[in-house]
């Protein structure tokens, strides 16, 4: 994960400082890449712990089409908490209320996901964050009316057409976006742009163009959960697994995760581990948390930083 931690120094000392829409502020550059062969190990960032679980659960979200955190929230995954939970207080009036990280704030956060977590009416009105990801994976809505499952297309093709490059799925459904900016009241148009497929041999391999990317935060869920994507969809369709090759945008710090990132890049990497997939799925549809296993995990210890919405 060396070339990882060369993108965070390269952020770091060569970035400009960018205003940004979520008034944080930022250090960025634009224009970036990262190659991980997965036939050598997982790339789970070792200078700091990987929460896998919300890795796991998430991509299973995505690949049931959901939108909702219901599902998140009821396996205890927080990473979409604080948008769902934003978009309540600002449909309320709240947002003054409960100033953000306040006492308040966490305490009223805590029982919104509780309410969410067991109250389906609740959890329909208020933990759906729109048409983000699952709903173009799955549910893509042509001009026509008609929904298009982008996954299935993929598996699909690579199963009948492998040198297609028109492999591709994309998240980037403008007139959807479009409206959604309009409402005011919304989760962030898809950061995961658009993600393409490509066999050569027996091989399958993806690449993710990304168009802005938090690189201390986000950057390594993104990593590790396109490759065990590229690998989940190797298995499914009889493949060997090949690269990951992470194309970015703009590459950006939070100006308060600075101190976060110099722990980070001051800690020497350890080996990656090997992630075992029950062989035993054969539908991209079929998975489930227990069947994935990451073997020979020895991170250093959790670096926490806020999230910025």
């Amino acid at each position: 994960m060396k070339q990882y931690l060369d993108l965070l120094k390269d952020i770091k000392e060569n970035g400009t400082r960018k205003e940004d829409r979520t008034g944080t502020g930022t250090v960025s550059l634009f224009g970036r890449q990262m190659r991980f062969d997965l036939r050598k190990g997982f790339p789970a960032v070792t200078t700091k712990k990987l929460y896998l679980k919300a890795v796991i659960y998430e991509l299973l979200w995505l690949l049931r089409g959901d939108t909702n955190i219901q599902f998140l929230a009821q396996n205890d995954v927080k990473i979409w908490n604080e948008w769902a939970y934003q978009i309540y207080l600002e449909k309320n009036n709240l947002v003054e209320k409960y100033p953000r990280y306040s006492d308040v704030w966490k305490e009223k956060l805590a029982e919104f996901v509780d309410q969410v977590k067991a109250d389906n009416a609740f959890a329909k009105q208020w933990g759906e964050l729109g048409p983000i990801y699952g709903k173009q994976w799955r549910r893509w809505t042509a001009p026509s009316g008609e929904e298009v499952d982008q996954i299935q297309n993929v598996i699909d093709l690579i199963t009948n057409d492998p040198t297609s490059r028109r492999i591709i799925v994309s998240g980037w459904n403008v007139g959807e976006i479009q409206e959604l900016i309009r409402n005011h009241h919304h989760a962030p148009p898809p950061c995961h742009t658009l993600f393409q497929f490509i066999v050569v041999g027996d091989t399958l391999s993806c690449q993710l163009y990304q168009r802005s990317a938090d690189v201390f935060l986000g950057v390594p869920f993104n990593i590790a959960s396109y490759s065990l994507l590229t690998m989940m969809i190797a298995q499914v369709t009889g493949l060997k697994v090949g690269e990951f090759v992470h194309t970015f945008g703009d590459v950006h710090i939070y100006l308060n995760h600075l101190d976060q990132v110099s722990e980070q890049l001051s800690r020497e990497p350890r080996p990656l581990p090997t992630m075992k997939i029950n062989p035993a799925v054969k539908s991209i549809f079929d998975f489930k948390y227990e069947d994935f296993k990451l073997e020979n995990y020895d991170p250093h210890p959790p670096i926490s930083a806020p999230i910025a919405v």
